[in-house]
């Protein structure tokens, strides 16, 4: 039997391994163990391309892309990365493609976003008004610098992971963190100090 994700909804390695077994499957054609990733790539993927790409209409046509490219070409998944870097590559690309033809405007309402918190209501305030701010100021970062700064540390993933999902070098990863993380504390501090 496999382990469930840690508490902080990181993937655990035997999660790795029951990813890749249903991939296995579903490269011979089960289409239940490939309903089974589906179910749990689903929610990733769209926190994800929510924070990546910003655009809330095009998340769930790139995730179904995403997904029907995994279903297609699950026979050759080689194993030479973790199984949610390809995945995640995969989404990636498909979102770059999705932006370059798409033309319409941000739409992107926090207000909508699960509060999961059982605080105080003042406790629960301040923690929306927190999500709300950094939302605001990661809607300001570019696209590369917003994806690193997600992936990281919404997703959990190291440099190297990142640097496969966006087809570049780990260098250029570590700078684009570098410059997002010094905006963010720009804009972060900048909001703080006007209120």
């Amino acid at each position: 039997m496999w382990k469930r994700a840690s508490r902080s909804g990181t993937p655990t390695a035997s999660d790795d391994e029951h990813e890749a077994r249903l991939l296995h499957l579903a490269s011979d054609g089960d289409l239940h163990a490939f309903e089974l990733l589906y179910r749990r790539y689903f929610p990733r993927l769209m926190r994800f391309l929510d924070r990546a790409i910003r655009r809330p209409s095009l998340c769930e046509e790139v995730v179904n892309d995403t997904m029907l490219a995994v279903w297609n070409s699950a026979g050759r998944y080689d194993g030479s990365c973790k199984l949610s870097t390809w995945i995640f590559a995969i989404a990636w690309r498909k979102a770059m493609k999705a932006l370059r033809a798409f033309d319409d405007p941000i739409d992107h309402d926090v207000e909508l976003m699960p509060d999961d918190s059982r605080d105080e209501p003042e406790e629960a305030a301040q923690r929306q008004e927190l999500r709300q701010r950094l939302e605001q100021a990661l809607s300001c970062l570019p696209f590369e610098q917003r994806a690193v700064v997600c992936l990281t540390y919404f997703h959990g993933l190291d440099y190297h992971e990142i640097a496969a999902i966006m087809e570049c070098p780990v260098n250029t990863v570590k700078s684009r963190m570098f410059h997002g993380r010094r905006k963010l504390e720009v804009l972060l501090g900048d909001r703080a100090e006007a209120r």
